[in-house]
């Protein structure tokens, strides 16, 4: 009969401890969003990322990369810090927008050349129009004395109507050449210009956070590399919208991940305008999968702990 007492406390025993970690399971299951064990706190999960999020660098939309270029040289690598307008790497289409370039710069000095002739031949045509229309005055003095024919006189004066015209067409045709000087000198600019789009370069001050293609590798719509400004470090909270009331702007928060050196501190500094479905979720297998949340942004005090971890998943407690 002890014995049997015995037993019977033992399987009492034995259902409270798992009655116990069934509770404990079940308050672990419960959204951490809508706990409130820190005096109106609210908890949620989320992930770091750098400010702006994770850009991706693509290759320029020239005609030559019109579905996608080969990249030839890559300046940097993963992790590299580079400032805004730094050059990243140049496509295959370089050596060809190159000789574009040369063969832009060609044509204006021909075209300036061009200009310098016309502009000569102009002035040698005005300076025989000058010369005519001297002649035919001249002419025309004698003829008033009587010491020269009315016939050579009007000879004279439509030699000297005719290299009048030469005059103005010459110096028409200068002027066509000096436009076709700044034709070639937008010639110029534009191949200059595709040039540089053969150059891919920084759009901004960051850190290399992954290198998506190599030297000698096809760079299609998926990019070139991932760029980050890492300087401002931010937790992205998935925030139950039942919750989304009990969080304001400027309110304190903590962010903790077992990957974190430390606690890390911030402060609510957006809260977005939609309503998305919950993308950073525990490892619980009772956790709502399909929760409605919005995306709260905090800027964290210390970004250089978190620079280098960024998509990390984290816990986030939004003080009240």
């Amino acid at each position: 009969m002890k014995t049997k007492k015995i037993l019977t406390f033992s399987r009492y025993c034995e259902f409270a401890f798992v009655a116990g970690c069934a509770f404990t399971s079940f308050s672990m299951a419960l959204p951490a969003f809508a706990q409130d064990d820190h005096q109106g706190a609210v908890s949620a999960l989320g992930r770091l990322q750098p400010q702006g999020g994770v850009i991706r660098v693509g290759i320029p939309s020239i005609p030559e990369a019109i579905s996608g270029s080969m990249l030839a040289v890559l300046h940097v690598k993963e992790g590299d810090s580079v400032e805004a307008g730094e050059l990243l790497a140049v496509t295959d289409a370089f050596a060809v927008l190159s000789a574009r370039v040369k063969q832009a710069q060609a044509e204006q000095q021909t075209a300036i050349r061009a200009a310098e002739a016309g502009q000569s031949q102009a002035d040698e045509a005005c300076v025989l129009a000058d010369v005519a229309k001297r002649e035919a005055d001249r002419r025309v003095r004698l003829l008033e004395q009587k010491l020269a024919s009315e016939e050579e006189t009007e000879m004279a004066q439509g030699q000297a109507q005719a290299t009048a015209a030469s005059c103005t067409a010459a110096n028409a045709h200068a002027r066509v050449a000096e436009a076709e000087i700044e034709v070639a000198a937008a010639r110029v600019e534009v191949a200059q210009a595709e040039l540089e789009r053969a150059r891919i370069k920084a759009p901004f001050s960051g850190r290399i956070l992954d290198v998506l293609a190599q030297p000698g590798e096809f760079i299609g719509a998926e990019g070139l590399l991932e760029l980050g400004r890492v300087d401002k470090m931010y937790a992205v909270a998935e925030v139950y919208e039942t919750d989304i009331r009990n969080v304001k702007i400027g309110q304190k928060a903590t962010v903790t991940s077992d990957a974190l050196p430390h606690a890390l501190s911030g402060r609510v500094e957006l809260i977005r305008h939609m309503v998305l479905k919950q993308d950073v979720t525990g490892t619980d297998p009772a956790a709502d999968k399909d929760a409605r949340i919005i995306e709260v942004e905090i800027l964290l005090d210390d970004p250089e702990a978190a620079a280098s971890l960024t998509h990390l998943q984290v816990e986030i407690i939004i003080d009240a």
